[in-house]
């Protein structure tokens, strides 16, 4: 590996560290809710967990919307920075609650921290993908999965021996460990340094990176859009800026309505309870494989077209799941559908960071992730609503296959409108401008 690719992946495995940690502390909550609600003296009740989880959800849905907007102002890395810095904070503070609504409101602070890192870490990795933004980003995204893995085998570790205090303050500390190394080793991209005017910087990041620099002007409409919020509201990008909030709703309502959901359908369809968890593993695993195959596919039939079709194929999986069939096919089912519908997610952050000019990328990333929050929220009230009607299956699939079709069409209304980056190698440009002056 010569000194310009080590350069990258070093780029790459900061951002997938800060997405390991965001995925641990985005789900440790989950884990912990049946010790915080269980036994003869339960720390809160289930009402107060849902409020907690849903004041949770709230904060991460305001961190996404508004890091973006602060990323394209004060860059990536300052941004990612202060997003691993927050939710590291207020972790620690959770492990420190009193009671429910002090867990409540740390939670909630959090997730202003929670919400922003995964565009921001994004919008970095497909800056400094070097002509590979599908896989870079499922790459980036496979670390929430690490994550929540991880959750899983500290809790059964620290739970029994330190008690439940002990898996935020694991949550917490080593983001305390991540930051210095971010402040000394992650470097600002290039292109938000394009975008501000300062040049210099900019050559000089992507000469080290073997990056092409973006264009900072273009003579499409596209290269004329200030770096603001309101640019996303006027053509050219508001249709782009509708069908990605669409898909990303409808996104982010399958992934967390069937994490919440999955075991309880499951059993409706009398596989039973046990079934029904490893179910839900499986469905998780498959999800770590599909962001892998997702990348590769999408940067080379186009991240569009990828989107697409997995959302396609999600919904078609969806709706055949509605049918009893024997338990060894059911198993292959729900990991191939794992593939599908918990990729197709991150292939539509890949298309929004590619093809947004770099002045309102991670503006783009936090409205789209943002908005696919709301559908995080949906998600589950949509699966519980289903459920205590009595009609979770086989009307639970078909609702979410359905779910999935608006996704593909959604995802099918937008369109390539960015200006692309320049053609010729950094040090070709660097030549031609020394040559002008």
């Amino acid at each position: 590996m010569d000194d310009q690719s080590s350069h990258s992946a070093r780029v790459r495995a900061l951002c997938w560290t800060a997405v390991v940690l965001d995925g641990f502390d985005l789900v440790v909550l989950g884990a912990l809710i049946p010790t915080l609600t269980g036994g003869d003296a339960p720390w809160m009740t289930a009402q107060q967990a849902t409020f907690v989880s849903t004041i949770s959800l709230v904060g991460m849905t305001l961190g996404a919307l508004m890091i973006g907007f602060a990323t394209d102002r004060i860059g990536r890395r300052k941004a990612l920075i202060w997003a691993v810095l927050a939710f590291s904070l207020m972790t620690l503070a959770c492990g420190l609650a009193q009671n429910y609504w002090q867990l409540g409101l740390f939670r909630f602070l959090a997730g202003f921290g929670l919400g922003g890192c995964l565009p921001t870490a994004i919008a970095m990795v497909t800056e400094f993908s070097r002509g590979k933004p599908g896989r870079s980003s499922t790459m980036v995204m496979t670390g929430y999965h690490v994550g929540a893995v991880a959750t899983a085998l500290l809790g059964l570790i620290f739970l029994p021996l330190f008690g439940w205090r002990s898996m935020f303050f694991a949550g917490a500390l080593p983001g305390f460990a991540l930051v210095p190394l971010l402040m000394r080793y992650l470097p600002e991209s290039p292109a938000f340094l394009v975008a501000v005017g300062r040049q210099a910087e900019a050559q000089a990041i992507a000469d080290q990176h073997g990056l092409p620099l973006e264009a900072s002007t273009d003579p499409g409409p596209v290269g004329k859009q200030k770096g603001d919020l309101g640019s996303l509201f006027r053509p050219p990008l508001l249709r782009n800026s509708l069908a990605i909030w669409v898909t990303s709703f409808m996104g982010l309502l399958l992934v967390y309505a069937l994490n919440t959901w999955l075991p309880a359908l499951m059993v409706a369809a009398d596989y039973g309870l046990q079934r029904g968890l490893w179910l839900l593993l499986l469905l998780n695993a498959g999800a770590v494989c599909g962001l892998l195959v997702a990348g590769q596919v999408g940067d080379r039939i186009g991240l569009k077209a990828a989107a697409v079709l997995w959302f396609f194929c999600g919904a078609v999986l969806l709706a055949a799941l509605s049918v009893k069939v024997p338990v060894a096919l059911l198993y292959p089912m729900v990991f191939v559908t794992g593939c599908f519908v918990f990729s197709a997610q991150v292939l539509v952050y890949a298309f929004t960071a590619a093809n947004h000019p770099p002045a309102i990328r991670a503006t783009a990333l936090g409205m789209a992730a943002g908005v696919g929050r709301i559908g995080a929220i949906a998600g589950p009230l949509v699966g519980g609503t289903l459920v205590s009607m009595g009609i979770g299956h086989p009307w639970g699939f078909y609702a979410f296959a359905a779910v999935g079709l608006i996704g593909a069409i959604s995802m099918a209304a937008t369109m390539t409108v960015a200006a692309k980056p320049e053609k010729a190698s950094v040090r070709n440009e660097h030549s031609r401008r020394q040559t002008a002056s």
